[in-house]
């Protein structure tokens, strides 16, 4: 059984398929912090800002097999021209994301990309392969197409990860998940200056800013 917490059609906010037409399918689950707030500071990832718990947003739901939740994703692509895109998600994808999976949604004409935190294997057949470190946790995969680390953790320097072989990388400012407003902005401009820095000073990473925040869509 597949879990999903949400799936909706938007643009791709960052990254190298930053502007890409995409269909977001978010995983419920992760195993560096289980989504509850009360214990957040106790993750090994305690800065996320997304919502993967349970089923019950957009287009969310529980699927007995990779046909009916490929089937599902299929339904939200648009009749237009464009080779479909999916952009598998979490939490952490790699929890539910299987071979089986994949191969349903390649007969559907989907490109298959996948955001995951590294720390588990990937299944064959994935197109595009993003991978985000977090401080603490292991990193498994050392192939990827892009590498996109959020900016700064202490325990998480970018040349702790420059061994890993991707075609691109990037640097995400960090966000305070915590912080009203007001302060979550201060925060994420200091840290857009650090990253912004950090880029100048090291130019085999590029910055990237989620665009989808900017631009006030999912």
């Amino acid at each position: 059984m597949y879990r999903v917490k949400e799936a909706f059609y938007t643009l791709q906010g960052e990254g190298a398929q930053a502007g890409r037409a995409a269909v977001f399918c978010r995983f419920s689950k992760c195993n560096l912090w289980n989504g509850r707030e009360a214990d957040r500071m106790a993750a090994v990832c305690n800065f996320c800002d997304t919502d993967f718990v349970g089923t019950d947003g957009q287009n969310g739901g529980r699927f007995e097999t990779a046909t009916g939740l490929a089937d599902h994703i299929a339904a939200l692509w648009p009749d237009a021209p464009g080779r479909p895109y999916v952009v598998c998600t979490g939490g952490e994808p790699l929890l539910q994301l299987d071979e089986a999976l994949i191969e349903a949604l390649h007969d559907r004409g989907f490109e298959v990309g996948v955001e995951t935190n590294g720390t588990l294997p990937a299944p064959a057949g994935i197109d595009w392969l993003c991978v985000s470190p977090k401080a603490n946790a292991p990193v498994v995969i050392r192939q990827c197409d892009e590498l996109k680390l959020v900016y700064p953790q202490p325990l998480a320097p970018p040349e702790a990860f420059e061994n890993i072989q991707a075609r691109h990388f990037f640097l995400s400012p960090m966000a305070s998940p915590s912080e009203p407003a007001s302060g979550e902005d201060t925060v994420k401009q200091s840290n857009t200056r650090r990253a912004t820095d950090y880029c100048l000073a090291h130019p085999r990473w590029r910055l990237t800013l989620q665009m989808h925040k900017l631009l006030g869509i999912d």
